[in-house]
């Protein structure tokens, strides 16, 4: 734990939360209302959003919804001005909207690929593109001034798993980004700070992202390996142990500590361990299933029967 005086992240502050009607971003609004923060709820699910929104003005705070896709960038940027127009400027920017498809890498689409990269990738470069300018102007007037931006990675931007490899692309690219976006916000500012979430296996609903594909990109028939996948993945995120309320509490402790790196399951980085050696002795990539074969040889029996 840092000796960081707490809390960084001032009581009645304004916090934008992508991907806000579910798992990570509705209880990090939760958590937002707690601190008595103004916040705004962006996300793609009508209903879900209305819901959402619901509930934490039942928790006191004041709420602005704003139904966006973040792939697109001037959604991206109607939801700054009217964050702006609205409450001001954002002491806390939480990019997180995030989707998922599975399968052999070279059976995903294009659609797959621009669906996933749209949002995953894109969606947090226009985050951080469009927010970022305006914090920094907040903070160059007033020394006080505070302000952090987290962006939702995964374990999956720290590790290469099979049978994930547009999911794995899209997370490697904002753990790059936020990385980067740390080194260069220390250039010019000590007020604004980068964060990168990197969960592992949460029940987040992130599993049933499908739901949400647009119609423009709608996927086609799936592939043996994408059903096996996809059914994978919903076993693990539902089964998971760490809750999003949890991960959400983390959040805010690692920006209270201006913590960069924010991991729901600290064990899991003794794979992370072992995916370095192998880049720094230049030996090939370690079985993902060492400690557990079984699965590893469930997972082939399914593709090659």
């Amino acid at each position: 734990m840092s000796d960081t005086p707490r809390p960084q992240t001032a009581r009645g502050g304004i916090a934008v939360i992508t991907g806000a009607a579910s798992g990570f971003g509705l209880q990090v609004a939760r958590r937002a209302a707690e601190r008595g923060m103004k916040v705004v709820m962006a996300d793609v699910q009508a209903d879900a959003l209305a819901t959402s929104q619901r509930e934490v003005e039942g928790l006191g705070a004041e709420v602005l919804p704003v139904l966006l896709d973040v792939s697109r960038a001037v959604e991206v940027e109607a939801l700054a001005e009217a964050t702006l127009r609205r409450f001001g400027t954002p002491t806390f920017v939480f990019n997180n909207a995030g989707v998922v498809a599975g399968g052999l890498v070279w059976e995903a689409s294009v659609r797959d690929w621009e669906w996933v990269l749209g949002v995953n990738v894109m969606g947090v470069v226009h985050g951080v593109r469009v927010f970022t300018p305006l914090m920094l102007a907040a903070a160059a007037q007033d020394p006080a001034w505070r302000g952090h931006i987290v962006n939702t990675a995964s374990m999956a931007g720290l590790l290469n798993p099979p049978a994930a490899g547009v999911y794995n692309v899209s997370k490697h690219a904002v753990v790059s980004l936020s990385e980067t976006l740390h080194q260069d916000l220390a250039l010019v500012s000590e007020q604004v700070h980068a964060h990168v979430l990197c969960p592992f296996y949460v029940p987040t609903g992130i599993h049933a992202s499908e739901r949400n594909r647009p119609a423009g990109l709608a996927g086609g028939t799936p592939t043996r390996s994408q059903l096996v996948a996809a059914a994978m993945a919903e076993k693990a995120v539902t089964r998971g142990k760490v809750t999003a309320a949890e991960v959400a509490t983390m959040v805010f402790e690692a920006m209270d500590e201006n913590r960069f790196y924010i991991y729901s399951h600290p064990k899991a980085l003794a794979t992370v361990q072992m995916r370095f050696e192998d880049i720094m002795t230049a030996r090939n990539p370690s079985d993902p299933f060492r400690d557990r074969p079984e699965i590893g040889a469930a997972l082939r029996a399914q593709l090659r029967g």
